[in-house]
């Protein structure tokens, strides 16, 4: 009876253990987005800290963004645009699709606030006719690349 018991309840805390490391790798997935550039390749490749200065230059966000918007999230670029921004808007946007309720809309330009689905920049140049865009969490760091506005939600200015 006792061999019964124990085998039943080191079984039962294996499949939690199980269903645990699951819904860890589902919660990770369903935050972590790819994103793509205008031309379709893929932008998902490990950062590494480098100094920022080129377009297409990454930089690891704790160099440039403080603790002031307190604790960075897993999912980090709604939380790395509350410091870009001239005042914190409050954790309520560390959620990127929140970026569309911010100031009011307005065409794309230099300052604008671009919002996706399940990211958030914002535009900081111009490049041959394309947006350059500064965002967190892209590619794990803060970074500023050519990308296409092409299925943005939204164009904020605050």
């Amino acid at each position: 009876m006792k061999l019964t018991t124990v085998t039943v309840a080191f079984a039962a805390a294996a499949m939690l253990t199980q269903a645990a490391q699951a819904h860890e790798r589902h919660h990770h997935r369903a935050h972590h987005h790819v994103t793509r550039s205008h031309r379709g390749s893929s932008m998902e490749a490990e950062a590494s800290p480098q100094a920022f200065g080129a377009v297409g230059a990454q930089y690891d966000g704790a160099t440039r963004l403080g603790g002031g918007a307190g604790p960075r999230p897993s999912a980090w670029c709604g939380w790395a645009m509350r410091q870009l921004v001239g005042s914190d808007p409050g954790s309520a946007y560390n959620l990127a699709r929140n970026w569309a309720h911010w100031g009011h809309s307005g065409p794309a330009g230099v300052g604008a606030v671009v919002v996706w689905p399940h990211h958030v920049g914002k535009i900081v140049g111009q490049q041959n006719g394309e947006w350059i865009i500064e965002s967190g969490n892209d590619g794990h760091a803060l970074r500023s690349r050519v990308r296409s506005i092409a299925g943005a939600i939204a164009i904020r200015w605050g």
